[in-house]
């Protein structure tokens, strides 16, 4: 059993480099699947859900290898449509799959996905979309089989909310469907574009990423690519929140700031002073930081609830009272017991969560209870006086590559044990 040990209580400061974002990647490399050729992917993370992804598609006949931050998946010979459910419990959007290999093959079999328990997330929305392109789905005893014997046809999708996986599914099933599809209500992720630049590179017609409507015109084939996932705006928002809670100072590299802007104001709200200089990103926290009125997550371009907690945790050490609505997942706050037990002032009530600044945190024993919350533990472990043992990191390793080495890149005394 892995942990990971902090000793806290002084300043992050420092030059750290973003890895490739994890809501880009593990679409991307469904993606690869329906691509009869080579996949390059440069800046592709090493974290347990991408081995995960890399896993799955091994088993479908891809052949895949890492070198360095590069992943390349050659799908030329796809020799299955089934995926283990000991694969697919690994994590959660292994779901994305679907699409991707009833593109491909027209027919898949899997079980329901895996991943974090923070509130439902249901894949009605994806089946019954992709039923909508012709798919015949299936589903008995936690088991989904499909099967399009006439192929997928494009048609048009209303999607009653702006779901970012299923949004990836439709474009993946849809990529190669005969005639048009159009996504209305589509999630407006900067990982949807991403994931729609990389198709239309492989020759994929894709129009409208980024907006509530995508258009996509099937065609036949799809042609070996190369392309450079974007960064990981939650890890830059980690990063933000460490810097902020110990009143430190970063310069981080390798940062969109187009992608950053609902998660950059929360900080300058706090008194954070942040500046960007070409793809990188300085911040310099103040002595205090000043109380959060109102945070309240939402679908981009709103404030993500991937980066709530983390921000949540920087709180802890403001003047005053905080207040956080989650709106996405309705037990986001689940890790809030955890922080509580290094001194924070936490009370949660539904979704909303009311957080009173203390003067001091302390290092304590604490599990992480999902990816999220455990980044928010090892926040308030650089800012707790003493040592902070965090538990199943396995959570933590879903979306953050070697956290040990890459926050200490910014002083963090953190060590893996």
């Amino acid at each position: 059993m892995q942990k990971l040990k902090i000793m806290g209580g002084h300043k992050l400061e420092g030059e750290v480099l973003a890895h490739g974002a994890k809501n880009s990647a593990l679409p991307i490399l469904a993606a690869s699947l329906i691509i009869e050729g080579e996949s390059v992917i440069h800046n592709c993370p090493d974290l347990s859900d991408v081995r995960a992804s890399i896993k799955i598609l091994t088993n479908l006949g891809c052949k895949c290898k890492r070198d360095g931050n590069t992943v390349i998946v050659d799908a030329t010979q796809v020799s299955c449509h089934e995926i283990p459910e000991n694969l697919m419990r690994e994590m959660r959007s292994s779901i994305v799959f679907l699409g991707a290999i009833a593109s491909r093959c027209n027919c898949a079999s899997l079980s329901s996905p895996g991943g974090c328990e923070i509130g439902p997330r249901p894949i009605d929305i994806h089946l019954s979309s992709l039923r909508e392109l012709g798919l015949k789905i299936y589903e008995e005893h936690g088991l989904i089989n499909a099967t399009a014997e006439d192929g997928l046809k494009g048609t048009v999708i209303y999607i009653p909310i702006p779901s970012v996986g299923a949004t990836e599914n439709i474009m993946l099933a849809a990529t190669k469907a005969r005639g048009t599809t159009k996504i209305i209500n589509a999630a407006r992720e900067p990982e949807i574009i991403d994931l729609a630049n990389y198709l239309n590179s492989a020759g994929a017609k894709i129009y409208g990423a980024g907006s509530s409507d995508i258009v996509i015109n099937g065609v036949e084939r799809l042609n070996s690519v190369e392309h450079t996932v974007i960064p990981d705006r939650i890890l830059i928002a980690t990063y933000l929140s460490a810097v902020a809670i110990t009143g430190g100072n970063a310069i981080i590299h390798n940062t969109r700031q187009e992608h950053l802007k609902a998660i950059i104001s929360e900080y300058q709200r706090m008194g954070c002073q942040i500046s960007f200089s070409d793809n990188s990103l300085k911040i310099k926290a103040p002595s205090k930081l000043k109380r959060l009125k109102t945070v309240r997550t939402q679908y981009y371009p709103g404030f993500p609830t991937d980066a709530g907690p983390t921000l949540l945790a920087t709180s802890i050490k403001a003047d005053g009272t905080s207040m956080f609505v989650e709106n996405i997942f309705e037990n986001r706050f689940k890790f809030s017991g955890e922080l509580v037990r290094l001194g924070a002032d936490i009370k949660v009530e539904g979704r909303t969560a009311l957080v009173e600044g203390v003067q001091k945190l302390t290092g304590a024993s604490v599990k992480s209870t999902d990816l999220r919350g455990g980044a928010a533990l090892m926040v308030a472990g650089f800012a707790a006086d003493g040592i902070t043992e965090i538990e199943e990191i396995h959570h933590i390793d879903r979306g953050y590559e070697t956290p040990e080495i890459n926050f200490a890149n910014l002083g963090a005394n953190i060590k893996r044990i």
